[in-house]
């Protein structure tokens, strides 16, 4: 019996170690005049505990939450200890889009995750603050705020990518509440195409990023998937891009996740040499 009551301690005693990596945090927006929540994922097993660490920033799809990636996800824990970074987990609202939008003055994600969060992250934590130490990717609505992002604040991240993005709003006119962040596409045509990441790789950043882009092929994102791809060919804008069987569902995105980390740590230590 006493030897039962000592492993039965230290399995809670190991899970409890293992939970500590995961904090969930309250990061206030200025931009927006509202608090968030937000989770933070560190490895626990450092070879350097003194080390600061890399940052990717994982971004949820329409209608998520901050908790999104680590309750469907767990095993981001792993990839955090296997790959040597932190995993930033960020609430991008119902349906955000992950813009500044031109239209409601509240609606400001673009500027709370592309440079509040990081501040807070940067400040609070033992990171590399450097942007080549930073990577911003995500699902279907995070899929193209993680290319949004990416690009528009390259002096921030030195990596992008996507998984299932919906990479052209163009097509979508009637979809997920796009209209009330961006407006109609009879008055408001130009937003469009300019909050669209399709056009917005026209200007590719001086400082070049990294980026890797992942849908599956029974996805309904995977026409402007491809049709992403294939620009990004003709700009020989440089770029990992991946297309294999999936749906737009967990599932896939569980497979996606750890390759997307696995490119952004060969990223990080490219970097450092």
């Amino acid at each position: 019996m006493k030897r039962i009551s000592c492993l039965l301690f230290t399995l809670l005693i190991s899970y409890c170690i293992k939970a500590a990596a995961v904090d969930t945090i309250t990061i206030y927006s200025t931009a927006m005049q509202k608090e968030y929540k937000c989770v933070v994922i560190q490895p626990t097993v450092l070879p350097d505990k003194n080390a600061p660490l890399p940052v990717v920033y994982l971004l949820h799809g329409h209608g998520g939450w901050y908790a999104n990636w680590i309750i469907r996800v767990p095993q981001l824990k792993d990839y955090a200890d296997q790959y040597q970074l932190m995993i930033v987990c960020p609430d991008g609202g119902y349906n955000s889009w992950y813009l500044d939008s031109p239209l409601d003055s509240t609606v400001r994600f673009e500027t709370y995750v592309s440079k509040e969060i990081p501040a807070y992250i940067d400040a609070h934590y033992n990171t590399i603050k450097d942007r080549k130490a930073r990577a911003i990717t995500g699902l279907s609505m995070g899929g193209h705020g993680g290319l949004f992002l990416g690009f528009r604040n390259a002096e921030r991240f030195g990596a992008c990518g996507s998984m299932s993005g919906g990479v052209d709003l163009q097509p979508f006119p009637k979809n997920w509440q796009l209209a009330q962040k961006i407006g109609d596409t009879l008055n408001y045509a130009a937003n469009w195409k300019n909050y669209s990441v399709i056009n917005v790789i026209e200007d590719y950043p001086e400082d070049s990023v990294a980026i890797i882009i992942d849908c599956g092929n029974e996805d309904f994102f995977i026409n402007v998937n491809h049709a992403l791809h294939e620009k990004m060919l003709k700009l020989k804008i440089p770029h990992d891009y991946i297309e294999r069987p999936g749906k737009h569902d967990w599932n896939y995105w569980r497979n996606a996740v750890q390759y997307q980390l696995l490119f952004f740590r060969n990223y990080f230590e490219n970097s450092r040499k």
